[in-house]
């Protein structure tokens, strides 16, 4: 059972996920693979520094393995089109709507992203400000990550369906028919994209997202096999 670790949806916490990396190197099995659930941007206030964070890791061969959540996929698709609302949204919303939080994004770029600009005239400094690095970044970001016991996923796996035909859609919204299916899916699903109080096994799957893009904590999550803890400051306390 190789370990393995998982961080949860990280929303613009740079600081957050600072101290989640130091928990993981206090760890005795630092130096095995870390996987990020995705949702790097938005709703917190350094969206750009967590991308420099992990570009700078990467780069220097740290074995972060960063997968695409809904929010990052949300910026792609703001850039190539200012109006784009995703359907998958029970009202679909543009990525500025509050709801979303790309404005704080934007604001991380030093792009003013004030409601009463033109969307036209904060689009356009978008593409000026993002650097082609953190695009390329966001463009590279895979939908899954499997081990021998694990499925590393953003959102869930539609129950039944084999993971070789799972939709993007899929892997990066699904909520309710994931999360209420009590099957087995093989392998262990680790997951984010639905925040809770903190990261939780439901015997199925592992939930990662603790709300960071709500101000609580970034909690990171060592597995071995089926098995999980999180990691703090005063040790590892079991799943």
């Amino acid at each position: 059972m190789p370990p393995i670790y998982a961080i949860g949806d990280v929303h613009g916490q740079r600081e957050m996920l600072e101290n989640a990396f130091d928990l993981i190197e206090r760890d005795e099995h630092a130096g095995a693979p870390v996987v990020l659930v995705g949702d790097f941007t938005d709703r917190g206030p350094d969206s750009r520094g967590v991308i420099d964070m992990l570009l700078d890791g990467i780069a220097a061969g740290r074995p972060w393995i960063p997968l695409m959540g809904n929010h990052d996929r949300f910026l792609l698709r703001f850039l190539k089109d200012p109006h784009y609302a995703d359907p998958r949204m029970k009202t679909p919303r543009n990525w500025l709507a509050p709801v979303v939080g790309g404005r704080a994004t934007l604001e991380s770029y030093g792009v003013d992203a004030d409601e009463r600009r033109a969307l036209e005239d904060i689009h356009a400094d978008a593409l000026q400000a993002i650097p082609p690095s953190h695009i390329a970044f966001f463009e590279s970001l895979d939908t899954t990550h499997l081990t021998d016991d694990h499925v590393f996923v953003h959102a869930g796996i539609r129950p039944g369906v084999p993971l070789q035909q799972q939709t993007e859609d899929d892997l990066i919204w699904i909520r309710d028919e994931f999360l209420d299916d009590p099957r087995d899916h093989g392998r262990l699903v680790v997951h984010g994209h639905t925040p809770t109080e903190a990261p939780v096994h439901c015997g199925n799957h592992v939930n990662v997202d603790g709300g960071a893009g709500y101000g609580r904590p970034l909690i990171p999550v060592l597995l071995l096999g089926r098995e999980g803890w999180t990691l703090s400051s005063v040790g590892r306390a079991r799943l």
